[in-house]
C-alpha cells in the first residue's frame, strides 16, 4: 500500500521550546491512522504543519510523494477540535461560503449539501443561525463541510467531543464509510476506545518525541504479558487451585464472571502454552471463562507515556 503522506524528520522549534523533534510517520493511503499523545505532546503543531498553516524548521513532508505545497490544501479536510463556524450567519449561507472557499461552485455545493442535510436528517437546520444549535448540532455541521469537498485526507481532532452516543455512532459509521470510498484519514483522540474500533495504525507523541508506531495489532500483541483469566466451575476448587498455583504464575483476578467457584489470572512462562493450561482446567471441571488478557489502547497509551 503506498503512503499518501511521509513525514520525515520533521522538527519545529518556538525560541528555546521544541515542539516537535525529527518526528517521521507513514501515513498509508485509505488507512485510518491515530496520531495520539496527551496534552502539549505536538499533535497540534504537526497538524498545523500538514495544513500548511506553519512550516517546518527541519525535515520535510511529501503528500502523493510530491513535496507538500499549497496545491495539496484542496486534498486536505480539517476537523478542528475548536469549533469554528460563524455564530449571526444562517446555517445555509454559511456552509454553502465554506464550500466555495474549498473550490466547489455555488450551485454544487447547494446540491451536496442538501444531501448531506437529508442523510443526517437536519433539513430544517438551513435557515438556523448557530446560536440556536447545541455544540453537538453544530459539530454535525462542521463535520458536513469538513468532507463535502471529498478530500483525499481528512484529519479529524477530537471528532466525537459533545455527542451522544447515538450521534458519535453515526460519525463512526460516516468516517468508515469515507475509508471504504478511498479517503485517508488522520485520527486524533483521546478517546482509546475509538482508536480501538477506527484505527489500523497509530503513533504516539509525547515532549515533542515519537515514541511508538506502528500497526495497532502488532502493537498490541507486542505489549501482551502472557497473562490468561480463568473462571472455572470445579467439581474440588481448593485442591485445583493449589495444583495450578504449583505449577503456573497465578495472581488475584480483576475481572467477572457468572457460574465459576474459582478465578484466577495466570501468567504463562516462555515453557508454557495456554493449550497445557486449558487441559487442566477441563479435567477439573466446566471451564466458564478463560480469556487471553490483551492490553487496550488506553492501557499502552499510559505505560508507554509514563515510561517515557
Amino acid at each position: 500500500m503506498n503512503n499518501l503522506l511521509s513525514i520525515d524528520s520533521v522538527s519545529k522549534h518556538y525560541g528555546d521550546f521544541t515542539a516537535l523533534n525529527k518526528v517521521s510517520l507513514n501515513i498509508k493511503e485509505g488507512s485510518i491512522f491515530g496520531l495520539l499523545g496527551p496534552n502539549g505532546a505536538g499533535k497540534t503543531t504537526l497538524i498545523r504543519i500538514i495544513n500548511q498553516i506553519t512550516q517546518p524548521d527541519e525535515g520535510k513532508v511529501l503528500f502523493n510523494n510530491e513535496p507538500l505545497n499549497i496545491k495539496h490544501i484542496k486534498d486536505i479536510g480539517y476537523l478542528p477540535e475548536e469549533r469554528g463556524l460563524y455564530p449571526k450567519m444562517t446555517i445555509g449561507d454559511q456552509v454553502v461560503y465554506l464550500a466555495q472557499l474549498k473550490g466547489l461552485d455555488r450551485d454544487t455545493s447547494k446540491s451536496e449539501l442538501r444531501k448531506w442535510f437529508d442523510k443526517f436528517e437536519i433539513e430544517d437546520w438551513w435557515n438556523k443561525k448557530v446560536t440556536e444549535l447545541s455544540k453537538g448540532m453544530a459539530q454535525k455541521v462542521q463535520f458536513i463541510v469538513t468532507v463535502l469537498h471529498k478530500p483525499k485526507l481528512l484529519i479529524f481532532d477530537e471528532p466525537f467531543s459533545g455527542f451522544d452516543p447515538i450521534n458519535a455512532n453515526l460519525i463512526k459509521d460516516e468516517i468508515l464509510d469515507l475509508r471504504e470510498k478511498g479517503a485517508t484519514i488522520i485520527f486524533s483522540t483521546h478517546r482509546m476506545e475509538s482508536v480501538e474500533e477506527l484505527c489500523e495504525d497509530i503513533a504516539l507523541i509525547n515532549k515533542s518525541n515519537k515514541i511508538l508506531d506502528g500497526n495497532l495489532y502488532d502493537i498490541k500483541t507486542k505489549f501482551k504479558s502472557n497473562i490468561y483469566e480463568v473462571g472455572v466451575n470445579a467439581s474440588n476448587p481448593d485442591s485445583l487451585n493449589k495444583e495450578l498455583d504449583s505449577i503456573f504464575e497465578t495472581a488475584k483476578p480483576s475481572f467477572k464472571t457468572i457460574g465459576e467457584n474459582l478465578k484466577l489470572n495466570i501468567k504463562l512462562n516462555d515453557k508454557q502454552n495456554s493449550d497445557q493450561l486449558l487441559k487442566i482446567l477441563n479435567q477439573s471441571g466446566k471451564v466458564i471463562h478463560f480469556k487471553e488478557v490483551i492490553p487496550s489502547a488506553n492501557e499502552i497509551f499510559i505505560n508507554s507515556v509514563e515510561n517515557n
